[in-house]
């Protein structure tokens, strides 16, 4: 009798779905997949040479050799679980010169000047961020609006630079940006210094308009291309893109074209179908600009078919949700996306340092702090040392209740390879962040999307596109 290995399973179609710790997986028709469970298949056949090569046989992982090779991939797969926060987030100001119905970051007038990061808080954040143990760091500016506090921005890199003289790490910038306040300056600077740029871009003029409205009346959407046009002019000598953020609200529902068509239109490369977040602004609102998850998978199915509808025609623009997934199914290289890894990388992965020097866990975290809930913060730069902050009880919490493998409803699902829980979410939504009940709006989401991709992955011109996606 043929013994098998530890494998998760749900019937998706006609098939059953066989995953594994390392990530691998099968489809297997309901036949086979009775005699493989019944370890009646044979040694033989192509389906059992599948299986051990994919290691869901007891015969795959038994010798040594073997057993090296699973626990090198599986080392690999979880690299990130030894190095430490590699993203550091820095609000630089809540001002800001929009005012986006659902704005997580809860901004602020650009009369507020006390909202701006001092010098001497930056500087610490600076000292902070090198007591990380990760070989990478990650710097990304967000706001607010951080152009409206350009000057500690420019600061933070150039004592990022400086210090790293000596650290030697592999170092990141980026900059998030409504990009209407962008001017040649400071575009010059930046572009001088390499900061990768990221603006929001919700689609056609009006649902932009709509979604993103200025405070001062203008148009938002003229000044957002316009800041993106000219920034991908300056850039273009660069390796790397300007990227632009989806925030889907109810209005987007109804035009999964028409938005992917403004990302061709203005040469964006990647578009990233992303939901609403109950953070900030938004989550007031919610009965107005939200919707039901079935509600978002619908319109992601509707885009995405659309993205590669244009990807057989030559129009290259890559989906991130679908481009991630397709990483971990059939690579070992982790995309460390910090909402799809478990444990996730809420004070592990990443910190956010608000304007005033309080330290959060991730930038969820720090957007419940400005809605007066602090139960995710972990120290202040000004008052506690990097090693008080990585260890509070909070950090150790959040692993504990983002390991997969120790979640009900979790640890027996087919997707833990794949997946990832927030329990920032879960707290904002359901008082508990341990909550990850079947009618989780993430959950709900996250299970329909995979379901769709793993059955795209059956279709062998729809892979060719996804792993094309991975070479670019």
């Amino acid at each position: 009798m043929i013994k098998t290995g530890f494998f998760r399973f749900k019937k998706l179609g006609p098939k059953y779905l066989l995953t594994n710790e390392l990530g691998d997986f099968i489809f297997l028709k309901e036949r086979e997949f009775k005699s493989f469970q019944e370890g009646k298949i044979k040694p033989e056949s192509p389906v059992y040479e599948e299986l051990d090569k994919k290691h869901f046989t007891s015969q795959s992982w038994q010798c040594e050799n073997c057993q090296q090779r699973f626990i090198q991939r599986y080392s690999q797969r979880r690299e990130y679980l030894s190095q430490g926060p590699g993203l550091h987030i820095i609000i630089v100001t809540l001002r800001c010169d929009h005012a986006c119905i659902y704005c997580h970051a809860s901004s602020k007038s650009m009369k507020r000047f006390d909202l701006d990061m001092k010098r001497n808080t930056a500087q610490k954040v600076v000292d902070m961020i090198f007591e990380t143990t990760s070989p990478d760091i990650n710097v990304e500016f967000q706001g607010g609006e951080p152009l409206a506090n350009f000057g500690i921005v420019k600061f933070i890199i150039n004592q990022v630079l400086e210090k790293n003289k000596k650290a030697k790490k592999r170092l990141r910038f980026s900059l998030v940006s409504t990009m209407t306040l962008l001017s040649d300056e400071k575009l010059n600077w930046l572009n001088q210094k390499k900061i990768s740029l990221c603006s929001s871009l919700d689609g056609p003029e009006k649902l932009h308009n709509k979604n993103r409205p200025m405070l001062s009346g203008k148009n938002g959407y003229l000044g957002t291309v316009r800041g993106i046009k000219k920034a991908k002019k300056k850039y273009k000598d660069l390796r790397y893109q300007i990227n632009a953020l989806l925030t889907t609200t109810r209005d987007s529902l109804d035009f999964p074209k028409e938005i992917v068509d403004e990302y061709v239109r203005l040469g964006l490369r990647d578009i990233h179908l992303r939901w609403l977040n109950p953070f900030g602004m938004a989550k007031q609102p919610q009965k107005k600009i939200g919707y039901r998850a079935e509600e978002f998978v619908k319109f992601y199915k509707k885009a995405l078919d659309y993205i590669i509808k244009l990807n057989h025609k030559g129009i290259n623009i890559r989906e991130r949700m679908a481009m991630m997934i397709t990483q971990k199914a059939f690579t070992d290289n982790d995309p460390n996306f910090l909402d799809l890894r478990s444990p996730c990388g809420a004070g592990i992965g990443q910190l956010a340092y608000h304007y005033n020097g309080d330290v959060y866990t991730c930038d969820e975290g720090r957007m419940l702090g400005q809605m007066g809930d602090e139960t995710f913060k972990l120290g202040n730069v000004h008052k506690n040392s990097y090693q008080e902050i990585i260890s509070s009880p909070v950090t150790r919490s959040l692993c504990v209740a983002s390991t997969l493998d120790g979640l009900a409803g979790c640890s027996d699902c087919v997707y833990l390879p794949y997946c990832g829980v927030c329990p920032v979410f879960n707290y904002s939504e359901e008082g508990d962040i341990f909550a990850q009940a079947p009618n989780n709006f993430r959950c709900q989401v996250n299970k329909s999307i995979l379901d769709y991709l793993f059955q795209k992955f059956e279709e062998p011109k729809t892979l060719k596109v996804f792993k094309k996606w991975l070479n670019r």
